[in-house]
C-alpha cells in the first residue's frame, strides 16, 4: 500500500525513529474490535493489542494488553502509584492520544505517555496493533513493541474467574 492514512503517518514516523519500517495493512470493513482484528489478519485473538486509555488520578496513560484479556485497573494503579484508575472516556482518550478509540496506536501520539504493556503479549512472534484508524494495523514483535512504545512490560490482565 503506497498511499498512507493521514493518521497512520506519525505512527510510522515513530516506528523510524527505532529503525522500523512497518507494513501498513488496511481492511476496509474494519477492525473496530479484537475479535474483528484477528480473523482479518488470520491470527488469535490473543495477538492482537487493544491500545486503551486509562485515567491514573488525573493522568493518562495507555495500556496496551492482548486481545483476550481485559485489563485490572486495581493492577494498573498499582504499578503507577495511582490511588484511583478508571477508563478514560471517548474525549480524554483523544486529548491524551490525538486518536479515536478504536483506532488508538500504541505510539505515534503527540505527547509523552506512560505506557504499560501486557506480559501476555511477549509470548508471541508478532502481534497486530492498530495504526491510526480501526481500517489500519501493522504486525510488529513484541520486543519492538516495548522498544517503540518505551513502555514497562507488566501484569495488567484481570484475572477471569476459573482461570487461576
Amino acid at each position: 500500500m503506497d498511499e498512507q492514512p493521514k493518521q497512520a503517518v506519525p505512527v510510522l514516523e515513530a516506528a523510524r525513529a527505532y529503525g522500523l519500517e512497518l507494513e501498513v495493512r488496511e481492511f476496509p470493513a474494519g477492525t473496530p474490535t479484537a475479535a474483528d482484528a484477528a480473523r482479518a489478519v488470520g491470527c488469535a485473538v490473543e495477538q492482537i493489542v487493544k491500545s486503551l486509555v486509562f485515567m491514573a488520578d488525573d493522568r493518562p496513560v495507555l495500556v496496551l494488553t492482548g486481545g483476550g484479556n481485559r485489563v485490572d485497573p486495581g493492577k494498573v494503579g498499582k504499578q503507577l502509584g495511582a490511588g484511583e484508575v478508571r477508563k478514560a472516556n471517548a474525549t480524554e482518550a483523544r486529548a491524551a492520544t490525538g486518536y479515536a478509540i478504536g483506532g488508538t496506536p500504541p505510539f505515534g501520539h503527540p505527547q509523552p505517555l506512560d505506557v504499560l504493556i501486557d506480559q501476555d503479549l511477549t509470548g508471541f512472534d508478532r502481534v497486530w496493533a492498530a495504526a491510526g484508524t480501526p481500517r489500519h494495523v501493522f504486525a510488529i514483535s513484541p520486543a519492538d513493541l516495548v522498544r517503540a512504545s518505551g513502555g514497562s512490560v507488566c501484569d495488567v490482565a484481570e484475572v477471569l474467574a476459573g482461570t487461576g
